[in-house]
Formats: structure tokens, C-alpha cells, sequence
């Protein structure tokens, strides 16, 4: 039992509120796992605690539309993308950035003469130096030891060529929805978006989520993003679903591979990159695809589905496309899932692995580090 000890505060005892950046950060923590469900707690917060939301407000994190309704600002969104990459790699990984390339200049990359602030992800090997120590001068008036802060800090600018153009695809069938796995999948992803933006500029990256269809997702979507409820409970499941002209209802919670395949190599036909790559964050084999103009779903999962999708992964392995395929088996050791990935891999020539989602991040990013150095022999 837990024992408390109270007493009246006279003035003297020192209170400082949490920060509208600390509120800010918890609230992230379950915009991960239930995407934009959460955001009209905030209109229920607003009358209880009107001081705290006036704060977020004011920091520029979150925004009140015409309607009433609340939004998370593109400085928000930044912000929940940079802590997600920073906890990937260090909190409690203390020498994991050494697994890391880092050696950020190469070709195709310009530096300029001109120099500006630094913001975080910008690599320590572009610092102006004498850019740096006349900021720290200027702040201190002069004077020695010069001691130097982060606003002192200075970089020169640069301009990348793309290198290297991802697309990740996202699970985001109904059983994402247990044991946490969605908000680790989606935590990987957002802080892939600050990595591209901060490191590798040049390059392309493009998060679809993949359910019963596939969707693109800019960076405020992939935030308010949340799995698909599970809406029909039947032991099999047979359906066709017409794509010109669909129902009213249409369950989305099904695991469509093939879509999200798809939609991604069309993708990165447009792009002109060197390196092209599509990482696949998944947890069940798949149970739709699509036929002509009607999308199919299937359950239990059958060995067409599984036909059709690979047909797929090889339409994208011969147009030099790099894939990279993860499990998630954070319920139990899911053996077809992990033949499935396996598959996948032999058919493409690519990479497969199963893991618990609290290992994602790291395999994630390698994965997608190493696919950035391939060069193509097509």
C-alpha cells in the first residue's frame, strides 16, 4: 500500500505545471495506438482543464478549427516524429547509433557556402564552425572559455540527389489492434519520416497502409491512423467486393498484401531514384486481394490470396525492387505467417523476418539502410 503525506502549502513551496511539451508527449503516446479516436477528448479536456489546452495552443502543437474540432499542427506532428527516432535509438540503447551509417556526405550531395541554424537530425559533419563560435560570441559578449549552446549551433546547407525512394506499407487489418503492435508499427514509421528529412533529404518515402484496400498516408494521416475494427465475425468468409460501384458497408479489417504491393510499385514507378525498396510490417498472412475490378476477401486465409500476392512481390522484384519483409508474432509463434514472409523473400530475392514489435524499429531501419546502398544491376 502506497502512503502518502500531505500538508498545507504556504507559499513558500515551489510548483511548477507540466510543460504544455510534457502534456503534449503523453498525449502522442495514445495518439500511436488509437490514432485520431483520441482527438475529441480534447474538446472533453477543454472544459475541464481549459488552462492546459490554451497551453498546447500556445506552444503551436495542437489547433481548434472552425468547427470546434481540434487538430494536431504540422509542429506537432514534427515533434511526435522526432521523439519516436530519437527513442528508437537511444533511450536505453546506449552505442546502438554505431550500428548506423554514418557517413553522410557522398555523391550527390552539394554543400553550400551559405550556413543556417541547426535543427535536429542534421548530421554534425556539415557544422560551420566559425558560424557557431561568432553566434556563441555574440550571446555571451565576448570574453573566455566561449561556452556554446544548441541555438549557438550553425550548419552549412545541402541539396541531395535521390538516392534511394521507399515506400513502407503498414498493416492495418483488425488483429494490428492487439498487444500494442499497431503503435510500434506506427512509431517505426513516423520516425522513418524524420530520419528521410532529417538525414537523407534527397530521398523519397512514402508510408501506405494496407487493410481490405491501401491507402497512401501523409504524415498527419499516419499519425491519426488506427486499425480497422474487426466487423464481421463469421468462421469463413467469402466475399466480392465491386470496386466501381462498392455497397454501403464493406468490412476493412481484412489483410490486403497485394493491394498495398501494388499501389507501391506503381508508386516507385514514378520515381527516378537508383535504389528502390518496399518494407512490409505485417502480422497475418494475407486474406484479401484483388480480381479485375473487384477486391476478394478470403477467410481462412487461402492458397489463391497467397498465389496472387506473390504473383505480385515477383511484378515488383522484376522491376528492381527491393523488398524486405517483417513479421510481427508478438501474440504467438505464427508459423504460416512466417512460411508466408518466408515465401515472399525466396520469390523476390529480398529479406524476411519475424520478430516482437518492441524489436521492429532497429531491424526496420537497418533494413532500410542497407536497401539504400544496394545498386541495381538491371
Amino acid at each position: 500500500m502506497t502512503a502518502f503525506e500531505y500538508s498545507s502549502w504556504d507559499g513558500s513551496q515551489e510548483f511548477t505545471p507540466q510543460s504544455a511539451d510534457r502534456i503534449f508527449d503523453q498525449i502522442s503516446e495514445y495518439l500511436l495506438d488509437y490514432g485520431e479516436h483520441l482527438l475529441p477528448n480534447l474538446e472533453d479536456w477543454e472544459d475541464e482543464h481549459p488552462d492546459v489546452i490554451e497551453m498546447l495552443i500556445k506552444r503551436g502543437l495542437v489547433e481548434k478549427d472552425e468547427t470546434g474540432k481540434f487538430h494536431i499542427t504540422p509542429r506537432g506532428v514534427r515533434r511526435v516524429e522526432n521523439k519516436a527516432l530519437e527513442e528508437l535509438f537511444l533511450l536505453g540503447k546506449t552505442g546502438q547509433m554505431g550500428k548506423h551509417d554514418t557517413a553522410i556526405r557522398g555523391a550527390g550531395e552539394t554543400r553550400h557556402e551559405e550556413s543556417r541554424p541547426y535543427e535536429y537530425g542534421d548530421p554534425v559533419s556539415n557544422l560551420d564552425l566559425h558560424g557557431t563560435l561568432r553566434n556563441a560570441l555574440a550571446r555571451q559578449g565576448g570574453g573566455t572559455p566561449v561556452g556554446i549552446s544548441n541555438d549557438d549551433l550553425e550548419v552549412y546547407d545541402t541539396e541531395y540527389q535521390a538516392a534511394c525512394a521507399t515506400v513502407v506499407l503498414l498493416d492495418m487489418s483488425g488483429s494490428m489492434s492487439r498487444y500494442g503492435k499497431f503503435g510500434q508499427a506506427k512509431k517505426v514509421a513516423l520516425a522513418m519520416n524524420s530520419l528521410v528529412r532529417g538525414r537523407y533529404r534527397g530521398d523519397f518515402l512514402q508510408v501506405v497502409g494496407f487493410y481490405t484496400y491501401a491507402t497512401p498516408l501523409s504524415e498527419r494521416e499516419l499519425l491519426y491512423a488506427a486499425p480497422k475494427q474487426v466487423s464481421i465475425f463469421d468462421p469463413r468468409v467469402h466475399l466480392r467486393i465491386s470496386l466501381d460501384n462498392p455497397p454501403s458497408f464493406v468490412p476493412e479489417h481484412f489483410t490486403n498484401i497485394q493491394a498495398g504491393l501494388q499501389f507501391a510499385r506503381r508508386l516507385l514507378g514514378r520515381q527516378s531514384a537508383q535504389n528502390k525498396q518496399i518494407i512490409t510490417i505485417t502480422d497475418g498472412e494475407p486474406t484479401a486481394h484483388v480480381e479485375g475490378r473487384e477486391v476478394v476477401l478470403v477467410y481462412p486465409p487461402a492458397e489463391k490470396t497467397a498465389r496472387i500476392t506473390l504473383q505480385e512481390v515477383r511484378r515488383c522484384a522484376n522491376e528492381g525492387i527491393h523488398l524486405a519483409s517483417f513479421a510481427l508474432i508478438e501474440d504467438y509463434f505464427y508459423l504460416d505467417l512466417v512460411n508466408f514472409v518466408e515465401q515472399m523473400a525466396r520469390v523476390s530475392g529480398g529479406v524476411a523476418a519475424y520478430c516482437n514489435a518492441g524489436d521492429l524499429g532497429n531491424m526496420v531501419i537497418d533494413s532500410f539502410v542497407a536497401g539504400r546502398r544496394r545498386r541495381q544491376t538491371l
